[in-house]
């Protein structure tokens, strides 16, 4: 599943620079990130860096775009392929 980021957002930019996928950019009011992107940094770590320093909790988990762990993995794959 693909996390999001709430309205509760109040644009401090700790979350971006810590997203190994770049899925997190600014968006028009606040922070957004991109759900082909994210894979909760299943691949990275073992936890989503983003939720771990978001200092106002605001980024749960996207309930329109679930996704098992392995969906996640297979996505860091392809990820990590089209890098190359």
């Amino acid at each position: 599943m693909a996390l999001y980021i709430t309205d509760e957002c109040i644009n401090c930019d700790v979350c971006e620079p810590e997203c190994p996928n770049g899925a997190i950019s600014p968006g028009e009011e606040i922070y957004v990130i991109d759900p082909g992107l994210c894979t909760e940094c299943v691949g990275h770590y073992d936890t989503p860096q983003c939720q771990d320093v978001c200092p106002v909790d605001c980024i749960p988990k996207d309930p329109e775009n679930v996704e098992t762990t392995e969906m996640l993995q297979a996505k860091y794959e392809a990820l990590m392929a089209q890098e190359c």
